[in-house]
């Protein structure tokens, strides 16, 4: 994340403002278009600042190595696009493809998005949902979690190791065994309390939900949260909050977690 420029604002300070958020989406994502404009209009409500949307898609149908990585070649070209509305901030809503390209690799993805957007005259904040997860764990102090995947058992390794790389060890992976991304989309939240439960949690400090931008899981968050005891974080919730902080927005949004609540506290 490219570090934030205001200091942080009272829910009263945001009250008069607007803000454009570009946001870069996998073409077949139908999640993150959904889940976080819905945080987002639940912030408004709660401060009065509003948020707009703005979208580049880069081709991806299905969750292979093949597609993740031409997928991965399209973020500049999308940076450029989506900084023509002149964004405030860009959210590269893209977990695996960036984690594929192995450890670290979120910093140079965001380097890239930020460079494309100020050559083209626009500079932004950049967050990117895989860097926004991990860092995110870490500033709540979660050394230790439990996760929830779509993917397929390789690809789900792939993103165990990047998160135990960037100091959060994973206790247990859940996946669910899902390739094509559009299925994935379609996948019913419902189950996720009942996965949750079957988690193996021992020494978990936190639960992450939905380690992907196109698994639904925005109605589930706060149920499991409550069941489990435990702060439950998804790709879409970590995004949120990091896009906030690039803003200098603190949190002000009910039903979808502590963090998104403002309850946790949080390390920089």
């Amino acid at each position: 994340m490219n570090a934030v420029s205001a200091e942080s604002q009272s829910p009263e300070q945001q009250s008069t403002g607007r803000s454009r958020i570009g946001l870069i989406v996998p073409s077949s994502n139908t999640t993150m278009e959904t889940e976080l404009p819905e945080l987002f209009r639940r912030q408004t409500e709660a401060t009065g600042h509003r948020y707009t949307f703005h979208s580049a898609r880069a081709r991806m149908r299905n969750v292979n190595r093949d597609e993740l990585l031409a997928m991965v070649d399209k973020a500049a070209d999308c940076a450029t696009a989506v900084s023509d509305a002149d964004v405030d901030a860009i959210a590269y809503a893209c977990l695996v493809a960036v984690m594929a390209q192995g450890a670290g690799a979120h910093v140079e993805s965001e380097k890239v998005i930020g460079g494309a957007a100020a050559d083209n005259g626009h500079p932004a904040e950049v967050v990117s949902s895989a860097g926004a997860l991990v860092r995110t764990l870490r500033a709540i102090g979660a050394r230790q979690v439990a996760i929830v995947t779509p993917y397929l058992a390789p690809l789900t390794e792939t993103v165990r190791s990047y998160i135990d790389g960037e100091g959060v060890r994973v206790l247990d992976a859940v996946s669910l065994e899902v390739p094509d991304n559009l299925e994935v989309g379609r996948l019913d939240q419902a189950n996720l309390p009942g996965i949750a439960r079957g988690l193996h949690r021992d020494g978990a400090e936190a639960v992450v939900l939905s380690a992907c931008v196109q698994m639904p899981s925005l109605d589930a968050v706060e149920a499991v949260e409550q069941e489990l005891g435990l702060p439950v974080v998804t790709a879409a919730t970590a995004t949120a909050f990091e896009t906030l902080t690039a803003l200098g927005h603190p949190p002000a949004i009910p039903e979808a977690g502590r963090l998104l609540r403002g309850e946790l506290a949080v390390s920089p």
